[in-house]
């Protein structure tokens, strides 16, 4: 798959690379080819469990040294990979696989930036087999160790688009033949209706904020989803129903 560098680095670290942490997170990383590392951090207890990679720069201390490399009461578990950045994916080579009959869906996001959420959305997407995940690159969190561990290993493995222009992007998409389904609310039909038999992108937008009105002009028809007794749910639940919804139709 073509890749370019993206130079967007981790925020509020020393480092200007993204320092993972917690075994799940670190391991996950470290299986992935398509991954650089630049130095692991391990307790004497953590050494005992991995079998180190070749060439890796190794460097140990106690559990309050790996606590001073992660944000503030991280659960490191004696893990701390600093590495590089993952080259962001190219969206025409995303589109042009989705001719394969398989109405797998993607996953757009609209200035959602909390990384807890970015990394739970990424997770649900690689559980119920989406092809990749978009968002604009100026509203959008940067790879970190807070979004790893949220991602739960999604980050090494579900392809993540960065766009500088979103709406072109859906333009894009909509071409590709995808059904471009914003989530709102307030809208009529619910997200089954709205799926038929399509190829479905799924559009999400800020708690906050919701979806802008230019990235709702690029969408095919709004749907919401069919819950009661709360107003709306957080956006990384949403887009969990809503990728299980296009799962369940491929039993």
């Amino acid at each position: 798959m073509g890749r370019r560098p993206h130079p967007k680095s981790q925020q509020g670290q020393k480092s200007p690379f993204p320092r993972l942490y917690g075994r799940h997170t670190v391991f996950a990383a470290l299986d992935n080819p398509e991954r650089s590392f630049r130095k692991l951090w391990l307790t004497p207890a953590s050494a005992k469990t991995i079998e180190l990679p070749e060439g890796l720069t190794v460097q140990y201390g106690d559990d309050h040294d790996l606590g001073r490399l992660c944000p503030t009461d991280a659960p490191h578990q004696g893990f701390v990979l600093e590495v590089e950045p993952l080259d962001t994916v190219w969206l025409d080579e995303i589109l042009a696989q989705a001719n394969d009959g398989d109405n797998r869906p993607i996953v757009v996001l609209d200035q959602v930036t909390d990384p807890h959420n970015v990394g739970a959305i990424m997770r649900s997407a690689l559980a119920f087999g989406a092809r990749a995940l978009v968002t604009q690159d100026r509203h959008s969190p940067a790879e970190s160790g807070v979004l790893a561990r949220s991602a739960s290993g999604a980050l090494e493995k579900l392809p993540w688009v960065r766009t500088v222009n979103l709406a072109r992007a859906l333009g894009e998409i909509g071409e590709a033949g995808f059904w471009r389904i914003a989530l709102d609310g307030e809208a009529e039909m619910t997200v089954e209706a709205a799926l038929g038999s399509t190829q479905p992108a799924f559009v999400l937008g800020s708690e906050g904020e919701g979806l802008r009105q230019l990235t709702m002009q690029n969408c095919d028809v709004t749907a919401k989803l069919p819950i009661s007794g709360v107003e709306s749910l957080n956006v990384s639940n949403a887009a969990a129903v809503a990728l299980y919804a296009s799962a369940r139709r491929h039993p």
